[in-house]
């Protein structure tokens, strides 16, 4: 530090204001004091600053082991929004969907001593978890149902309902349903917002079919499907099953779109490369992250916790993969 304060032709205590981030420091002064650590490469000890300032810079993440896209663009657009604000990101991830390993998730960051904690909950139970969080911790929700945590959450109703207007539109009698699993927020919020749509245009609702969002789930209920003589439209609930969907189609010989259209949720990057092209849903995952940190810093800044929910709606991607039917 004496260093950095002798090359930037300032006290050690301004090198020190400049470090645990003080207002009471020039944007100059600030500025040359950066420079000097850069050119030197010093590093300041996160430790000691955390001792001075009882502020860690660091938040905690809890979210369910998985690859699945939607989580784990979840995860990915937080650390970057966290980043951008000068915090690092500790993950707890869940072993099993339950009370007792998010208990154990929450203890083991806040161990950590986090400054906050935001929860990735798209399962129904680790929202239930959420209802005994300490009231003193600041915590935020992503992709949550309804309860007593502010919350971020892509409009998913709304996005099935784009999607089942779209098909409609199109001239199609009725849509069909590959759902995902019934335990999932998004799943329900899907299958709610195909629902509403037919009820609101007295079409035919016809049985769902239900998935676990992988690409073979999606493949034997496309099968399953192929026995319905009037079928020429399916959302599937999401990119994943699609892929599979679509397999099957092909495997039986029924074209998409000629002869079923399809539109899937998500947009996956190879979503645009399926063959066809995948009509799909977008989820602004990036200004997720950012609007789930903005709610955690109102907390960690002091703010009382609310019941805030932030509904962001996703973008409606039209390919090759829907027309009219024939």
């Amino acid at each position: 530090m004496v260093d950095v304060a002798r090359l930037a032709g300032v006290s050690h205590m301004t090198v020190s204001r400049v470090i645990n981030d003080q207002p009471t420091v020039s944007q100059v002064t600030r500025q040359r004091v950066l420079a000097a650590m850069n050119e030197l490469g010093y590093r300041p000890n996160i430790a000691a600053r955390a001792l001075v300032t009882g502020r860690t810079r660091t938040l905690g993440v809890i979210s369910i082991d998985t690859t699945l896209y939607g989580p784990a663009s979840m995860l990915l657009a937080i650390e970057r929004a966290a980043r951008d604000i000068g915090y690092a990101i500790s993950i707890a991830s869940l072993p099993s969907v339950d009370r007792r390993s998010f208990g154990d998730a929450f203890e083991a960051l806040m161990a950590q001593a986090v400054e906050g904690i935001i929860a990735i909950t798209p399962h129904v139970a680790t929202t239930a978890a959420l209802r005994h969080v300490p009231k003193d911790v600041p915590v935020v929700a992503v992709e949550g149902g309804k309860g007593p945590l502010p919350t971020v959450a892509v409009d998913q109703q709304h996005g099935a309902r784009l999607a089942t207007a779209h098909l409609l539109s199109l001239g199609h009698r009725t849509v069909a349903h590959i759902a995902g699993p019934i335990d999932w927020h998004e799943a329900q919020e899907r299958e709610r917002g195909w629902r509403d749509v037919l009820l609101a245009e007295e079409r035919e609702v016809p049985d769902v079919v239900r998935g676990d969002w992988s690409p073979r789930s999606g493949y034997v209920a496309a099968r399953s499907l192929l026995d319905r003589p009037d079928l020429t439209a399916v959302f599937v609930a999401n990119d994943q099953m699609a892929i599979g969907a679509l397999r099957a189609f092909g495997e039986a010989g029924v074209d998409v779109p000629r002869q079923v259209s399809v539109v899937g949720f998500d947009d996956i990057p190879e979503a645009e490369f399926f063959s066809p092209p995948l009509t799909t849903l977008r989820q602004e995952f990036g200004e997720v992250g950012r609007q789930s940190l903005d709610l955690l810093m109102e907390q960690v800044d002091g703010a009382p916790r609310t019941r805030r929910r932030v509904v962001i709606p996703p973008e409606f991607v039209i390919r090759d993969s829907t027309q009219a039917p024939e």
